[in-house]
């Protein structure tokens, strides 16, 4: 009720009663709300003309409310406002002002304020480094985003987990497999304060392009520099193995996954089943689920950039939608089996004593 709100506070002012900061930021919020930005704006000019400090988050809500619209030339007046009123809050300000033009997609207006904060004598720390890198890998191209990781680099940054991810994405959307595996290997595979992540990558980039022996090749050397394969590990593999039909290199996976105590998840399941059943192998789908506790209720752990590779495969997509519209009764793996047997038109003998 932003009229009513600004009744209340002329009546307030009327009676010689001095808003506060906390008064006057809230009211400028409600009119933000409302898109009452000439309202907002008198508010604000209030606030930067008084001896108030303006909040942070209050500075940050009135950027995103401005750039929601496009008004991104308001975006930059509030960012100077700060700036030339209280030098405690410059960083804050600028790194909220990036956050802002990033998620609105503004590269060139990003990139602006970067060089201002700069010269300005202030440090991008590695979340504002990160973030901008993320920005570069969701809309800008892959040249432009390589160009800000090597920028990134230089300013001996470290890219983390973020970072790392939104480029990947970029790699796996543009189907550029060979990239991936090089801009992993560049960050450096030793890293084990990401765990798996990186080697993880370097394996779905040879089983994107079905180069099973590299593959074979890169797991091993995983293992010997002493990173432990995760379900994710194994998935990537096992969706390969899946896809060319290695009936042999699925088992042997099984039992390692096994051995290193990692439970299947839906992924691992349907590399099975989809892979029994194209062959019209499934009166022998038992030698593999035999291995398997398929009482188990079903669950995905795996790393959602797999399935940005291969997709979902027919049993997964099945089953998810089958969960979903039994929730909440519990399922196990053995009855979404033989739902899916009985969906593809199987006899009951293909699935021995089910």
């Amino acid at each position: 009720m932003p009229y009513v709100a600004q009744e209340l506070f002329l009546e307030m002012k009327s009676e010689g009663f001095l808003p506060c900061s906390t008064t006057l930021s809230a009211l400028m919020q409600c009119y933000a709300e409302n898109r009452l930005f000439s309202h907002a704006q008198a508010i604000w000019d209030e606030i930067i003309n008084s001896s108030y400090v303006p909040h942070m988050e209050v500075v940050s809500y009135m950027m995103n409310a401005y750039a929601k619209v496009g008004r991104f030339d308001e975006v930059i007046r509030i960012l100077h406002g700060v700036v030339s009123r209280d030098c405690n809050l410059c960083s804050e300000a600028y790194l909220s002002a990036i956050s802002c033009f990033g998620e609105a997609g503004q590269l060139e207006m990003m990139e602006g304020v970067l060089k201002e904060m700069a010269s300005s004598g202030l440090t991008v720390d590695s979340a504002t480094g990160n973030a901008f890198l993320r920005y570069y890998s969701i809309f800008g191209s892959v040249m432009a985003m390589e160009v800000a990781y090597g920028r990134l680099k230089r300013s001996r940054i470290l890219i983390e987990e973020e970072g790392i991810r939104a480029m990947a994405f970029a790699y796996i959307n543009d189907r550029q497999f060979y990239k991936l595996g090089e801009f992993v290997r560049d960050v450096g595979l030793g890293r084990r304060n990401l765990g798996n992540l990186l080697w993880n990558f370097l394996l779905l980039s040879y089983a994107a392009n079905f180069k099973m022996k590299s593959l074979q090749r890169e797991f091993l050397r995983m293992v010997e520099a002493g990173f432990s394969p995760d379900l994710t590990t194994f998935n990537i593999r096992a969706v390969a193995f899946s896809k060319m039909s290695l009936f042999w290199d699925l088992h042997v996976s099984l039992e390692h996954m096994r051995h290193e105590k990692v439970n299947p998840d839906l992924v691992t399941y349907g590399c099975i089943v989809d892979t029994f059943l194209d062959r019209k192998l499934g009166r022998n789908l038992n030698f593999a689920l035999n291995k398997m506790n398929i009482d188990d209720s079903p669950f995905v752990s795996t790393d959602l950039l797999v399935f940005q590779v291969f997709g979902k495969g027919d049993f997964h997509s099945s089953s998810e939608a089958l969960l979903e519209y039994k929730m909440p009764r519990r399922l196990t793996y053995r009855e979404l089996i033989k739902f899916y047997l009985k969906k593809k038109h199987r006899s009951n003998q293909i699935f021995w004593n089910y």
